[in-house]
């Protein structure tokens, strides 16, 4: 069977998608450590092709700026969390699988159960933020972030046996969990507080869970 066909009837990508969702990764992460350190401003193409030691017009393949090069990673995180999800038990309540999914991906240190995730340093802290509020890269943002929904939304009807175009269940579900996550990236960025990610995603779904009740 040819690795194409192979990765077709698998439904695992073939070993040239993968080595191209490497260097997407790649590219994408050297973009945000050279915007986190350095600033948005201050970060060319250029560096961030060299940052991840590939050519400009291989950059240029892949993205049609930084911009979209750092939305990639949430795009791809999320991915992730939709393929964990269905990777989970059963039998295990859905708002569990979910939570142990977003932890897996958004802090691992938490998800393995070695306690709070280390607090970031305050100066990758405020770069991120600073980053996060680039009138640039909101559109971007925006955009990944509804093409994650849309995936998480396909696995939620899997583990629920709904429909993901025709139910409202599993969509709810998706945007509930991005809006969920989004909330504790930026609540675990504030300046006046080092509360780590995963200590803060425990508690919005643990609230989620049980059906956001008043405090």
């Amino acid at each position: 069977m040819a690795p194409a066909d192979e990765a077709r009837s698998t439904g695992q990508p073939g070993l040239r998608e993968r080595k191209k969702r490497e260097t997407r990764m790649a590219l994408s992460q050297a973009a945000i450590r050279l915007c986190v350190l350095h600033g948005w401003d201050n970060v060319t193409v250029d560096q961030i092709a060299a940052e991840a030691d590939v050519s400009v017009r291989t950059f240029r393949n892949y993205f049609s700026g930084k911009a979209e090069a750092i939305a990639a990673s949430h795009l791809e995180r999320m991915l992730q969390v939709s393929d964990d999800l269905l990777a989970r038990p059963a039998g295990e309540p859905l708002w569990d699988s979910l939570q142990h999914a977003v932890l897996g991906r958004f802090a691992p240190a938490a998800a393995a159960g070695s306690g709070n995730s280390a607090p970031q340093n305050q100066r990758w802290r405020d770069g991120v933020r600073l980053m996060l509020a680039e009138p640039a890269l909101s559109g971007e943002i925006v955009k990944a972030n509804a093409a994650a929904q849309q995936e998480l939304a396909r696995a939620i009807a899997r583990r629920t046996g709904t429909d993901p175009d025709r139910d409202v269940y599993p969509k709810l579900v998706a945007a509930v969990v991005a809006a969920g996550s989004a909330v504790a990236v930026e609540h675990s960025l504030r300046a006046e507080q080092s509360e780590p990610l995963g200590a803060v995603l425990a508690q919005i779904f643990e609230q989620l869970a049980a059906g956001l009740p008043m405090p």
